[in-house]
């Protein structure tokens, strides 16, 4: 083979990598969440390792007060005013077309800095694919706060487990042989969704 015949073969070789449709492209997705105890990371970082997902976590701030009670009283009182808690940064999103997005049920509701995430993210176009940890009793209203706060998305069917209580001092529940189940609870989500790596 001569050195015309190589470079033609190379060439026709990198148009065929470069002429791939866009969808046929895989791309990483954003795991974003919010998680006090532990319980919402622990499923983040199982999406993230059946996905090929980046983490990444939402930073109340000022951060809540680490008591119980009064982290309660302050998300209530943010709550009945509309739900807004600032966050330190918005991760890149420019980079992701498919995001995960977690957080624990607080009073049967998204948390705070949930809603403002969404509020100041441009989920314009994106996929958003909702999960979420409660103490018990499902995960409240947040899939429909998502619905609202993210109306030009792409939502996908969420993924709920219980996970702590920590008004009874249980916090990190998720670990262990439950750890083991929640991640066959999420590979056989993400395969109904079509969505595992």
């Amino acid at each position: 083979m001569n050195r015309r015949e190589l470079l033609a073969l190379l060439a026709a070789g990198a148009m065929t990598m470069t002429s791939r449709p866009a969808h046929a492209r895989a791309s990483r997705p954003l795991v974003a969440y919010l998680s006090r105890s532990g319980n919402t990371r622990a499923v983040a970082e199982i999406i993230a390792a059946q996905t090929g997902g980046n983490l990444f976590t939402i930073e109340p701030k000022p951060p809540y007060p680490r008591n119980y009670q009064a982290n309660v009283d302050a998300a209530a009182k943010e709550l009945e005013q509309g739900g807004a808690h600032p966050i330190a940064r918005l991760p890149n999103l420019a980079a992701y077309d498919r995001i995960y997005l977690g957080w624990p049920t607080w009073a049967m509701q998204m948390p705070p800095p949930v809603q403002t995430f969404l509020r100041q993210a441009d989920l314009h176009g994106k996929t958003v694919i909702p999960f979420n940890t409660h103490a018990g009793w499902g995960a409240g209203d947040g899939f429909q706060t998502l619905q609202r706060l993210a109306p030009h998305s792409r939502i996908l069917a969420g993924f709920s487990t219980e996970g702590g209580y920590e008004r009874r001092g249980i916090l990190l529940a998720i670990k262990g042989e439950r750890r083991a189940a929640v991640e066959r609870e999420v590979r056989e989500w993400l395969r109904r969704l079509g969505q595992a790596a």
